[in-house]
């Protein structure tokens, strides 16, 4: 199948990634959640001399700050999800599409060799890059592709 050959051969540097949005772990939690809605983005990284050093998400907002009665005025480091798994430029799509599945993850940062963000893989990039390039393999595929009609649908 094309599809899953290409995704095997196809890097992720092929991808619409977004631009990494970059905070200090120093930050407040509102300057996150204030940056990550005008951005209109589910994340913010967190980098330290422009590398890597955590992710704070939606998911974090709710489950290490909301849900704990934590403050707004806490900093990123006290919340964030440090040493995140991370994917390169240059591996296939199906390396990272396994990573996100795998891990439950929206959002990959995607780094280059010295840990500094190049930007982020979201689900949603994944899912435009598939309808782009196999519209007929996607539009065509059944709601659950492993059970099929016993008779054709439609008159």
């Amino acid at each position: 199948m094309e599809l899953a050959r290409n995704l095997k051969v196809e890097s992720v540097s092929r991808l619409q990634l977004s631009p990494p949005l970059c905070l200090s772990p120093d930050q407040s939690v509102a300057q996150a959640v204030l940056r990550m809605r005008q951005e209109r983005v589910g994340y913010v990284l967190l980098c330290r001399a422009g590398h890597l050093v955590g992710i704070f998400t939606e998911r974090d907002l709710l489950r290490r700050v909301l849900a704990s009665g934590q403050d707004l005025s806490i900093r990123l480091e006290a919340c964030m999800t440090t040493s995140p798994v991370t994917v390169s430029p240059t591996e296939p799509i199906a390396a990272a599409v396994r990573r996100m599945v795998d891990g439950g993850y929206r959002h990959l940062p995607v780094v280059d060799s010295a840990g500094r963000p190049l930007g982020v893989l979201s689900v949603k990039g994944v899912i435009r890059y598939l309808v782009e390039h196999f519209p007929a393999t996607i539009y065509n595929l059944p709601p659950d592709p492993s059970v099929f009609p016993l008779q054709a649908e439609g008159a």
